[in-house]
């Protein structure tokens, strides 16, 4: 049985404000909502999926989701949440990144249907809008106090806000009033900063339209460290795009889930059940470094953006790297193809004699920093070449003994791993 919609986003801990009525609202019949994505990057990142999956519940529990790209708005920028303003966009390029996005978001909703998902860009009515009409009939219900003591706002009057960006309320505002006026929308979701604007909306609508209108607002997640959600260790974005985050970094990053998140996780970004989660924390609980939750949440994740082939060759890339024991010598050739991307690389010429020199590619590979250094690790037999562990005077290796493709994965003590493949020149030196 389908749950409200508050109550989907409490128990999975998406839910941290909404107006007073909005479950009234909801429960009289089929609503439609929506949530704006700026349109300043070609791609979403995975600090997006909470306004994502709000409305993927939103859709589930019977209502109309409306994404709204802001291909208008992307070419000001909001304020909330930063400390200097952003560079402004072009037509081109906010057209070129809007068209990024809705590929992204087609992954989660459902356009067809009786809840078919709509999307929208505000570009098609903030770039014809009129000033002076615009401050004549919006304007006017937009008190300067009122909106110097929102938060988006007041944070920046000490570092200073351009007019461009202090105007971005109202514009966010009307975007409500019009999509109310072409899709009947009178719900609102967004990130906890957006309060602000999202109330500056439904004053709108209340006091232009005569409608009444609500918000809900989802939480800003940070890790149980107390590290900023969406980032590696690196400290850069985990992107949706496989071209700016490939598939196994995405898989990898899921997988490395702190213990304490994986649970909050698996409710949040997954459409897992609650009794199918609290058996995935209860395993994790009893048995930690098996890692269940965070395979079922990576595995989950993974295949909602990227796919079942990508997410699989994932697992499998993940799993040969990882685990010493595992075989690599079932291994498609897709997963190897996936790994060359991941892990050190060298080219192998066979020799006259059909072999490879396992000494040249543990240098050209970087594994080892010397052929005399090679030798040694081979000595002390830390070496194993496609699963299988070399001796002291084992060299090189049958080129035969090759995997799908023609590569090798060459293994030096527990951790370091790299690929070699038949046919490049590994340009080792002596």
């Amino acid at each position: 049985m389908t749950r409200p919609f508050l109550d989907e986003l409490a128990w999975r801990g998406l839910l941290a404000q909404n107006t007073d009525g909005v479950a009234q609202a909801l429960a009289s019949g089929t609503t439609a909502g929506y949530c704006g994505f700026d349109a300043t990057g070609s791609s979403l990142h995975i600090g997006h999926l909470v306004p994502v999956m709000g409305l993927t519940h939103l859709q589930r529990a019977g209502h109309r989701p409306i994404a709204l790209v802001g291909g208008g708005t992307g070419m000001i920028g909001d304020p909330s949440g930063k400390s200097a303003e952003r560079n402004l966009l072009t037509l081109d390029q906010v057209a070129e990144n809007s068209a990024g996005i809705r590929s992204q978001l087609e992954r989660f909703l459902d356009f067809s249907g009786a809840q078919a998902a709509q999307l929208r860009n505000n570009a098609d009515w903030l770039m014809e809008l009129r000033l002076v009409d615009f401050l004549r009939d919006t304007g006017k219900f937009f008190g300067i106090n009122t909106m110097l003591a929102k938060d988006s706002v007041k944070s920046r009057l000490e570092t200073g806000i351009s007019y461009t960006e202090f105007s971005y309320m109202l514009l966010q505002a009307y975007d409500f009033l019009e999509l109310n006026r072409r899709d009947g929308v009178t719900l609102q979701l967004g990130g906890s900063d957006q309060w602000g604007n999202i109330t500056a909306g439904t004053e709108l609508l209340r006091k232009a339209a005569g409608v009444e209108a609500h918000g809900v607002t989802l939480p800003l997640v940070t890790n149980a460290d107390g590290s900023k959600f969406g980032k590696t260790a690196a400290g850069t974005s985990v992107w949706l795009d496989a071209g700016r985050t490939s598939p196994y970094k995405f898989y990898q990053h899921w997988i490395n889930t702190d213990d304490r998140d994986a649970g909050r996780y698996l409710r949040m970004f997954t459409l897992l059940e609650r009794e199918a989660i609290e058996g995935l924390e209860a395993a994790l609980a009893e048995h930690p470094e098996q890692r269940e939750a965070q395979a079922a949440l990576a595995a989950d994740v993974t295949t909602r953006v990227h796919g079942d082939e990508a997410t699989s060759a994932a697992r499998e890339a993940s799993r040969v790297i990882f685990d010493r024991k595992a075989d690599p010598r079932a291994l498609p050739e897709a997963v190897l193809a996936m790994l060359w991307d991941e892990v050190p690389q060298a080219g192998a010429a066979a020799d006259a004699d059909g072999g490879v020199s396992v000494v040249d590619v543990l240098v050209a590979s970087g594994l080892v920093k010397s052929k005399g250094d090679a030798r040694r690790q081979l000595q002390q037999g830390a070496v194993t070449v496609n699963g299988r562990k070399l001796s002291a005077d084992e060299t090189s290796v049958a080129v035969g003994e090759a995997l799908a493709g023609g590569y090798f994965l060459v293994r030096k003590g527990a951790r370091d791993v790299a690929l070699a493949r038949v046919g490049h020149d590994t340009g080792a030196s002596a």
